[in-house]
């Protein structure tokens, strides 16, 4: 007769596929981990980078909170400065990311990347293998992780604005996923099994 699994079991299971996965994954790497805000980004990342033995995590956002006198911040219709200190934060992210590869670290940069912004950060990173892994949930989905954040991320934007943005606009390099219905375990898992080197 069919008798379901223990629960210790089916842990002992999840392990060895975690790292069964974990295995293929090269040495050093980088990952580039985006999509809108509250599509998942920075929790998908830490789990990621949590995953890896040895690993790095580059919040971009850092770098835009390091400017402080002059600061300008992305608007729907951002200056032209606005646009080089985004373009600048781009490139810090990247060369930090680089780094820790050179040391022999995996490098997970998370950040929001969209439109022509994609290809223009992943020109700036020199490492190969680069994988690049775009969050894309259902808009709902967002709205309803937004609301119950403690933060109000979006500003001036709307969810539905990036979420256009994100969908007509972004160029569609590396793996799409829409994690709306995942655990972060198991968007982690998908990350692992699916992604595959950006080919340049």
């Amino acid at each position: 007769m069919y008798r379901r699994p223990l629960d210790r079991d089916r842990a002992r299971f999840r392990r060895i596929t975690q790292e069964a996965l974990v295995s293929h994954a090269p040495a050093s790497a980088v990952y580039l981990v985006t999509g809108i805000q509250a599509a998942g980004k920075s929790t998908v990342a830490q789990a990621l980078a949590e995953r890896l033995p040895r690993s790095a995590h580059v919040r971009g956002d850092v770098f835009r909170r390091f400017v402080v006198g002059g600061r300008e911040d992305m608007s729907p219709d951002p200056s032209a400065e606005a646009l080089e200190q985004l373009r600048l934060r781009h490139r810090m992210a990247a060369r930090a990311a680089d780094d820790y590869v050179r040391e022999g670290f995996t490098a997970v940069i998370q950040d929001v990347v969209l439109g022509e912004m994609l290809p223009y950060f992943v020109g700036r990173i020199r490492t190969d293998p680069l994988y690049v892994v775009v969050l894309a949930p259902r808009p709902e989905v967002v709205e309803r992780r937004e609301a119950g954040r403690a933060k109000n991320a979006y500003g001036i934007f709307t969810v539905a604005d990036l979420d256009t943005g994100l969908r007509e606009s972004t160029p569609r390099l590396g793996l799409w996923l829409d994690n709306s219905d995942l655990t972060v375990e198991e968007t982690v898992d998908a990350i692992l099994e699916r992604a595959e080197p950006i080919v340049r």
